[in-house]
């Protein structure tokens, strides 16, 4: 069996979820995948207390409280990473999607073969990532921020502030923790209070080492590993 993907059904049409339901099982034993499936009858119900921990979504986009475009919009607030499929009965309906980065749209009546390969494609762009989030609880729910959009992550006074390309975080948690985690990502410590990611490194002058607009503080003790480290690195991307 594969690695779990967890997939949210928003659809308001009981037939239509039971239908793809079996759709989704019927995938999972022909192609010895793993997933676990979640169900909301409408917009509103997947956007309230939502949480990041959906790697795809299918989503009607005629519903009676939260149409899916306004969902699709909720959701993006809060997520941006989640594969998004929208479920129509109007392809003109689905061309919105582009505003919300939706991969793309099936059209109802809703047949296997169509289904299958929208679930494929998606597997498959989850595939090529290969990336590690960070789940981080904020006033509304939970952000599932990419690391790869992280700068670097500074622990201050048994907190730890996730310093991302456009926003930055508090969540508790220790930097040996976050280190064990992000090991195959390409961050790495250049002192005990930095874990930055060597993909935003833009030079190394004495002991400071320049992280997008931030100038972090490499110590004499760590400062070895870490330009080997980032020798590494930069030997790996050229190649």
């Amino acid at each position: 069996m594969g690695i779990l993907i967890r997939i949210a059904i928003v659809e308001d049409e009981v037939k239509v979820q039971k239908q793809l339901g079996g759709y989704i099982k019927k995938y999972e034993e022909e192609r010895e995948e793993c997933f676990e499936v979640f169900f909301f009858k409408d917009g509103d119900e997947i956007v309230e207390d939502y949480r990041g921990v959906y790697d795809i979504i299918f989503l009607d986009i005629q519903m009676k409280r939260m149409d899916g475009m306004s969902a699709a919009e909720k959701i993006r607030e809060m997520d941006t990473e989640v594969i998004i499929i929208f479920i129509t009965n109007m392809a003109n309906y689905a061309i919105r999607g582009y505003a919300v980065d939706a991969m793309d749209f099936v059209l109802k009546p809703i047949h296997y073969f169509a289904f299958s390969e929208e679930l494929k494609k998606a597997l498959s762009r989850l595939a090529l990532r290969k990336k590690n989030y960070l789940l981080i609880p904020v006033e509304n729910g939970v952000v599932r921020l990419e690391a790869a959009n992280v700068l670097y992550i500074e622990s201050i006074s048994r907190r730890l502030i996730v310093h991302g390309k456009k926003e930055e975080y508090t969540i508790k948690g220790t930097l040996k923790e976050l280190e064990e985690k992000l090991k195959e990502q390409y961050f790495f410590r250049c002192n005990n209070c930095y874990l930055v990611n060597l993909a935003y490194v833009e030079e190394v002058t004495q002991n400071i080492v320049q992280v997008g607009d931030h100038q972090l503080q490499i110590s004499r003790p760590r400062k070895k590993a870490f330009m080997n480290a980032l020798a590494d690195y930069v030997g790996g991307v050229i190649k």
